[in-house]
């Protein structure tokens, strides 16, 4: 939810777009805002090429990450045009000039002037405030104090386009929205993300639920196990010491390069007792963290993301063998019809970066 309109803000499906975004809502960083940061790096004059009527739409969406940052171009009907990848360099500085990279590097391979997009998304870690486009207690990427991103990136361009910041999750939540084949439009959603940790963006009633102190779909903290393994947070039996990619790490150590979960699923799939019994208890608490959203939430789909989703099908199988177990001995969890409910996220579409470039056009009002 953010500071002005209870219960968040309505996310508007690209197809059932009918007019245009104002280009600079409130909370949009654009020409006349000034950045934190006074000397943002090697800011360029404004670029006076009008927009490419033929390109009314385009927008860049950035997923930044503790180790990288992942850019999609995006085109206006919603296809994703040219992706451009770089380092994660922690700190302001070296966010902003990221972002800034990327952006210049999409436009020019296409021949498109930054002017030209009709905005600007920044998915980022962290404590967001979509309207003033600061993020803080953002440890992973080297921002802990509250920073004016938005207005930083905007500066760095030249002052050519709106930017948008939004939690990383929350963002990857719309871009997931975009990718599920569902007609109607989905309206109640959940982007399951198991990386490091678990957590969870959350649309409901096609509206981003961000949450009265923008913790909502942080269920990777609620007990799955009491009295369980200590987590980080300070309390124990957390789900995402059973459900993460930590949680594998720690249970089936890799040893021969791969990432942990594709070799924990491959040593099960090839009969080693231990490693289907460590195998079942992640999906048992992967199933936990689905039942919660969906018993909280009722959402449609369930579309599980992040690094551990790298898997692919197996996790997915695996999953779904346990939500069957769990509704074969109760009526009422069987008329939810869990298993059907989730999907993985598709591995050929950055969807953090599709919901960030979503957001940086306004699909997020």
């Amino acid at each position: 939810m953010d500071a002005t309109t209870p219960g968040g803000n309505p996310v508007v499906p690209t197809h059932a777009r009918t007019a245009p975004v104002d280009p600079t809502p409130t909370g949009v960083a654009s020409a006349d805002v000034r950045p934190v940061d006074p000397t943002p790096a090697d800011p360029t004059p404004a670029d006076p090429t009008p927009p490419d009527p033929g390109r009314v739409g385009w927008a860049v969406g950035v997923d930044v990450g503790g180790t990288k940052v992942l850019a999609a171009l995006l085109a206006a009907d919603g296809t994703v045009v040219a992706t451009h990848r770089v380092p994660t360099v922690p700190g302001p500085d070296g966010l902003v000039a990221a972002v800034r990279t990327c952006v210049e590097v999409l436009t020019a391979e296409q021949g498109l002037a930054v002017a030209a997009l009709s905005g600007v998304g920044v998915g980022v870690p962290g404590v967001v405030d979509p309207v003033t486009g600061t993020v803080e207690h953002a440890v992973n990427v080297g921002v802990e104090r509250p920073f004016a991103l938005a207005a930083a990136v905007a500066a760095a361009l030249g002052g050519r386009v709106p930017v948008r910041v939004e939690n990383d999750l929350n963002a990857a939540v719309v871009g997931a929205a975009h990718t599920v084949d569902a007609h109607p439009a989905p309206r109640d959603l959940a982007f399951l993300a198991l990386g490091t940790g678990v957590a969870a963006g959350l649309l409901l009633d096609g509206t981003l639920r961000r949450g009265a102190r923008r913790a909502a779909g942080e269920v990777g903290h609620l007990t799955l196990v009491p009295d369980g393994l200590a987590c980080g947070c300070g309390q124990r039996g957390c789900v995402e010491q059973y459900a993460s990619g930590s949680a594998v790490q720690a249970a089936w150590p890799a040893t021969d390069g791969r990432p942990a979960p594709v070799a924990l699923f491959a040593a099960a799939a090839a009969g080693d007792p231990h490693a289907v019994a460590v195998r079942d208890r992640f999906a048992w608490a992967v199933a936990g963290a689905v039942r919660i959203l969906v018993l909280t939430c009722d959402v449609d789909h369930v579309v599980l993301g992040g690094g551990v989703s790298g898997v692919g099908e197996p996790l997915l199988d695996a999953v779904r063998v346990e939500l069957a177990r769990e509704t074969a001995v109760s009526p009422f969890l069987a008329s939810l019809r869990l298993a059907e409910r989730v999907h993985l996220a598709p591995r050929d579409v950055p969807v953090g970066a599709v919901g960030a470039a979503l957001v940086g056009r306004g699909e997020v009002v």
